[in-house]
């Protein structure tokens, strides 16, 4: 399947790189829930293609604790659409911890080690853990929950031991192309007393803005792709609020390819900056609570050739109100959520294609 597809796609490739030949660059329209770059002329090496896939918020919390008696089932059959990238990553809202002392505030969250199995079967392979639920049990809490994710072989990007680890990217390979993932939290609620420092663990904070872009400009001289994963926005608004669309701008100046975020427990929408994708909001996804009008989620598919964004894609799906879990959409919901989607853009202040 993964070969008919490529073959497809190179197809595809050139017919585009042959207009532009005598039409000049343009960028593919894309149907709904859809962008795309501009192609490779065809005198150029084609490299070889790479799926991304991202998803938002994760808890076993309520409902969805029970989904741990089996972790190789927990996330459901949406684990197809993360196992089928080439990379996966999600938000793992909860400090994974039995221990530590609650900290003050209305939402705790709190997990087994065995979070960590789930999300592996699941075929998730690295986490954000800069969001405002990690600390909930402290830095105890905090280490345990990196000493856990150390045991289960998942890396973990946006929180640490101090602020050396925190900012620092999980970098990986897939073929020749380098690919760096970086995560920040934006949400105000404690994140003074959390963040870190550097004598001090905690998450990687973009109020920290110096130290944040810093770190993207180093993952930069290292990677040939910069993903930064970011907790923002404002529950319950689909649109990104101004101090979220500042950072963005700050995260494509200082070299992201890719910026996607959660918080709002909403979808929001996508676009580019410059030749930034970014994606402000992928939702709730493995969900603790029935939030019936918070339901829409899916998956964000980044495809690219070599370093080059050339696709990408929501996938569209529902969040069980019996289970929790994320099942592909279909039918009226699918171009629904789709629908829904492509309209969200319309607050965001991003193009609909790259540009410069």
């Amino acid at each position: 399947m993964r070969w008919a597809r490529s073959l497809v796609a190179l197809a595809a490739t050139l017919t585009l790189a042959l207009a532009a030949c005598t039409a000049g660059p343009k960028s593919p329209a894309g149907a709904p829930g859809r962008s795309a770059s501009v192609a490779a002329t065809p005198s150029q090496a084609v490299p070889a293609e790479i799926t991304l896939a991202f998803a938002g918020d994760v808890h076993f919390a309520g409902r969805t604790a029970g989904l741990l008696k089996d972790p190789a089932t927990a996330f459901g059959r949406i684990s197809s659409a993360l196992s089928g990238a080439d990379l996966a990553m999600v938000n793992l809202e909860t400090a994974v911890t039995t221990g530590g002392s609650p900290e003050p505030k209305q939402f705790l969250f709190r997990a087994p080690a065995s979070t960590y199995d789930a999300v592996k079967a699941a075929g998730v392979d690295v986490v954000s853990i800069a969001n405002n639920h990690t600390l909930d049990y402290g830095r105890e809490g905090l280490a345990d929950t990196l000493a856990a994710a150390e045991a289960a072989g998942v890396p973990a990007v946006g929180a640490g031991a101090d602020a050396a680890a925190a900012y620092a990217p999980w970098i990986t390979r897939v073929g020749a192309t380098r690919i760096a993932f970086l995560a920040f939290s934006q949400v105000d609620e404690l994140w003074s007393e959390w963040k870190a420092t550097e004598s001090r663990a905690g998450i990687a904070m973009t109020r920290d803005l110096p130290r944040a872009v810093a770190a993207v400009r180093a993952a930069r001289q290292r990677a040939d792709v910069v993903v930064a994963y970011v907790h923002w926005g404002t529950e319950g608004d689909a649109c990104p609020p101004s101090e979220a669309r500042a950072f963005a701008g700050e995260m494509a100046r200082a070299g992201a390819d890719i910026v996607v975020g959660t918080h709002a427990h909403l979808l929001l929408g996508d676009g580019w900056i410059g030749r930034t994708f970014v994606q402000y909001g992928l939702g709730n996804f493995l969900w603790w609570r029935d939030d019936a009008y918070r339901n829409d989620t899916g998956v964000l598919r980044v495809t690219l050739r070599g370093a080059t964004i050339v696709e990408t894609e929501l996938v569209p799906a529902l969040i069980s109100r019996r289970t929790g879990q994320p099942e592909l959409a279909g039918g009226a919901d699918a171009a629904r959520i789709l629908r829904e989607y492509a309209d969200l853009r319309g607050c965001t202040g991003l193009a609909p294609s790259p540009t410069g």
